[in-house]
């Protein structure tokens, strides 16, 4: 099978199309055939092994610490069951399914466990669309409805509301039942006005966190601010939550983590079947829409990842699996 992969730490270009084995399920393990994936801010950071601050050296050793330990990347997929492993009774070969994957989604075949992150395709979406939904869909279920512990009629302030996280932290927080404010640059007011805020902030011309704003929730999608600079902004129990953080913001988390004031509280989410059943369920709702910024072919990949580094997208990057014409 064809796979995109890496076996050095760098720009784009580290990544080559190779022919490898297709794998074989296991005994409760299901083989998807990929028919579109998704480049992630997750997947750039492990290509080029940019991890923030004080991160590098868990990060390194987690990937690999002189090259990487697993060459082919991606987590998010959309595609067909092929095939399924011993006691596998949850799917039918030929199910249409989506997920998330730790890795290898990055190629035309991939084996997952069938009770991890991986689900029917809600009705009507097709597989660009699935595609773009699990990564940015349940980290910001995960942050406001457990970490942020969002109700009806908190004050929601997303910071990079218009990026592949932030878009559907604005949707879930709506689902929520919150008052939902977005801060993008002005190119994106009304993409965020479409998703459902109910007001918008332009940063290149407003003041992010205005002071007595008295928002109970910031969430901040891109390290664009930090605590000291917002909390003017939230009440006085307020939470400011950064999905970005390093070893300022773990110092801050421990200093600021009284419950009768303001916190910091850092979190990451973990990527599980029923997270992602329920995430299925706003988007049958359509209270969650997938929000696809732009599409690849599977052989144009790394153009994938230049899009991505740069930072200013409206949602997933997508990548088509059905088009390789051999390419690098």
């Amino acid at each position: 099978m064809k796979a995109a992969i890496y076996e050095r730490y760098g720009p784009p270009e580290v990544v080559k199309m190779r022919d490898i084995p297709r794998p074989d399920p296991g005994p409760e393990e299901v083989l998807v055939r990929v028919r579109a994936t998704s480049v992630t801010t997750g997947d750039w950071r492990q290509r080029a092994a940019a991890y923030p601050g004080i991160l590098w050296l868990p990060g390194r050793l987690f990937s690999g610490l002189f090259r990487p330990r697993h060459k082919v990347l991606g987590s998010e997929f959309a595609g067909e069951v092929a095939g399924l492993g011993e006691g596998t009774t949850d799917f039918a070969v030929g199910d249409r399914v989506y997920g998330m994957s730790q890795r290898g989604a990055h190629a035309e075949y991939l084996v997952i466990p069938a009770d991890k992150a991986i689900a029917p395709i809600p009705e009507g979406l097709s597989f660009d669309e699935a595609a773009a939904l699990p990564f940015g869909g349940l980290c910001a279920l995960v942050f406001l409805r457990d970490f942020a512990a969002l109700t009806p009629g908190m004050r929601l302030l997303v910071v990079g509301a218009s990026g592949g996280v932030g878009s559907y932290a604005l949707q879930v927080g709506k689902a929520l039942g919150a008052e939902v404010t977005g801060v993008a640059s002005t190119p994106h007011l009304d993409y965020l006005r479409k998703l459902g805020a109910d007001h918008v902030i332009d940063y290149t011309r407003d003041e992010i966190a205005r002071p007595g704003a008295g928002y109970d929730v910031i969430l901040d999608t891109v390290g664009a601010v930090d605590f000291f600079g917002v909390a003017p902004a939230l009440t006085d129990r307020g939470l400011f939550l950064p999905l970005n953080f390093g070893l300022r913001e773990m110092i801050q988390a421990l200093w600021f983590r009284r419950p009768g004031g303001q916190r910091v509280l850092l979190g990451v989410n973990g990527d599980s079947k029923e997270d992602l059943e329920q995430l299925s369920g706003m988007v049958a709702q359509g209270q969650v829409q997938p929000q696809i910024d732009s599409g690849f072919a599977f052989d144009d990949i790394r153009a994938a990842y230049v899009r991505v580094e740069g930072r200013h997208r409206t949602g997933s990057v997508v990548v088509s699996m059905e088009t390789y014409t051999g390419v690098y």
